[in-house]
């Protein structure tokens, strides 16, 4: 950020769209859910990377509510106990409304308009559009597809119940921990902060 005047324009819209792509393309195979989150943060990292020379405050806006969307998920994954897509599907029965506003989390994180996440991508696509690099919006554009689907597979996984199979022993049909207040308030800004501006 403090060098950004000084950096090769040509390599870092380069780096950036390579990022984009890497984070796209190795997310998609992915069952645990850390690592699918930090192919996310590689292609966000992109976002961030392919505008800092632009417009640094655009880029310091687009951290800080990717750092406020994925706390949230984080913590609520953390109170869920979900490390894989498939204790991510078991997680409806047991906490419905926390599965919802995960869900609703991830699908800002993917930058649905009209949800939080949508706001930093859309900046950045005007900007580079004003830039006079279109190709390059409409590549970065083409390449966020590829995030959008394994965000789109994860609401999927955290909002889908299982039929229950007959076990031997008790389900646990509630979470050992209590969800606390900054859960429930970064979920709410990540969800509702595109829309109240």
């Amino acid at each position: 950020l403090l060098t950004s005047h000084s950096l090769n324009p040509m390599l870092l819209t380069s780096m950036a769209i390579m990022s984009i792509a890497l984070g796209g393309w190795m997310g998609l195979n992915q069952t645990q859910t850390r690592k699918i989150l930090a192919f996310s943060s590689i292609s966000h990292l992109g976002w961030m990377t392919i505008i800092i020379i632009y417009d640094p405050k655009l880029t310091l806006l687009t951290f800080y509510l990717y750092t406020l969307m994925t706390a949230s998920i984080f913590l609520t994954m953390d109170s869920t106990n979900t490390l894989k897509l498939s204790t991510l599907m078991t997680s409806w029965t047991k906490t419905p409304m926390l599965s919802t506003t995960l869900m609703l989390t991830l699908l800002s994180l993917a930058g649905l308009p009209p949800l939080t996440g949508f706001l930093p991508k859309w900046l950045i696509i005007q900007e580079l559009t004003k830039q006079e690099m279109t190709t390059v919006a409409t590549a970065i554009s083409m390449l966020s597809l590829l995030g959008l689907f394994f965000y789109l597979r994860l609401a999927y996984c955290s909002t889908i119940t299982l039929p229950p199979n007959s076990p031997n022993k008790m389900k646990q049909w509630s979470t050992k921990k209590q969800i606390n207040t900054s859960i429930s308030m970064l979920t709410l800004l990540s969800i509702s902060l595109l829309p109240l501006s």
